[in-house]
């Protein structure tokens, strides 16, 4: 998945202006495991850097200059990576997971004016920012890759607006779609959400229970959603694909004389031995692994996930 790369480093702060932006990051990444047994899952790497770091790119692009997380698992892993970034990052740390509606309301004092993106820390897209903030209102709108009607998570009426949502149906549909996880939410949506609890479940459908419209922008390009170590895996892929190229070491990596690289991702610093072919692979940053070896994710840890 291309994305625009920024250059600049950023700064972790706790105090400072409020944001328009918030990446949820506060799963457990379980279908992910045990890749984020090291790493929480929206600082796992995709190609070059993590995540995490695609989606600030993306909204420094945008003309956002902070965002605000929040954290759960491993939430020390943070702070060096937001260091980093290209745009201010605050953190707010939930001992107890909210839901993806929660964690936003406990962050609402850090947040605003709306209308404020919301995005799935494990997504990544190339969401129509301007467009999504123009159409949240003060209600909700989602990001919708579009499909034909009856397909895809969500159904849409002849003006865009959500029809069809989790299974329960509130008008003739058009056209379907996927929604991938990224949305704008105005002032009515921002107050009224709930302390736990999940932005769809527990806001959306009964926006549309009571007659009330959620509004959708659409995504026009492809989108990746990093959910278990296959899908993992091809992400990077795609991502060195996107790219034309063979492979991509790291800074301070090392390959032995006698391996050969293809369709492979080497983080900074690991370290690949032996003699043959490593194929389809991903080496974490320090990773170490001797080849022979093919579709395999190699973690700083040591962790080897084969995926064939």
């Amino acid at each position: 998945m291309p994305l625009p790369w920024a250059t600049e480093p950023g700064e972790f702060c706790t105090l400072g202006a409020m944001s328009r932006a918030m990446v949820l990051c506060a799963g457990l990444g379980t279908r992910l495991r045990p890749l984020t047994l090291e790493l929480p899952k929206p600082l796992v790497p995709i190609g070059d850097r993590s995540i995490l770091a695609h989606v600030a790119d993306r909204l420094a692009r945008a003309g956002l200059d902070s965002f605000v997380i929040n954290t759960h698992w491993l939430p020390e892993a943070f702070p060096p990576v937001l260091q980093r970034l290209p745009l201010k990052g605050r953190s707010v740390h939930e001992p107890t997971i909210l839901g993806t509606a929660g964690g936003v309301a406990g962050a609402r004092s850090l947040l605003g004016p709306p209308p404020v993106l919301v995005w799935n820390g494990d997504i990544l897209v190339d969401p129509p920012i301007s467009e999504l903030f123009a159409r949240a209102v003060d209600g909700l709108c989602m990001a919708v890759v579009p499909r034909r009607a009856g397909e895809g998570t969500v159904g849409r009426d002849r003006r865009g607006r959500v029809c069809r949502l989790r299974g329960e149906v509130f008008g003739e549909e058009a056209s379907g779609g996927d929604y991938v996880g990224v949305a704008a939410l105005g002032a009515r949506c921002l107050d009224g959400l709930p302390e736990v609890g999940c932005l769809i479940g527990d806001w959306a459908l009964p926006e549309l229970r009571k007659g009330g419209t959620v509004q959708t922008a659409e995504v026009t390009g492809s989108w990746v959603d990093a959910g278990d170590p296959a899908a993992y895996l091809e992400a990077n892929l795609r991502w060195l694909d996107s790219r034309g190229a063979t492979h991509w070491i790291g800074p301070g990596a090392f390959v032995s004389a006698g391996v050969e690289l293809r369709r492979s991702i080497v983080g900074a610093g690991a370290r690949i031995q032996g003699r043959g072919l490593v194929a389809d692979c991903v080496v974490w940053q320090a990773g170490q692994v001797s080849a022979p070896a093919t579709r395999s994710v190699v973690t700083t840890r040591g962790r080897i996930v084969t995926t064939e």
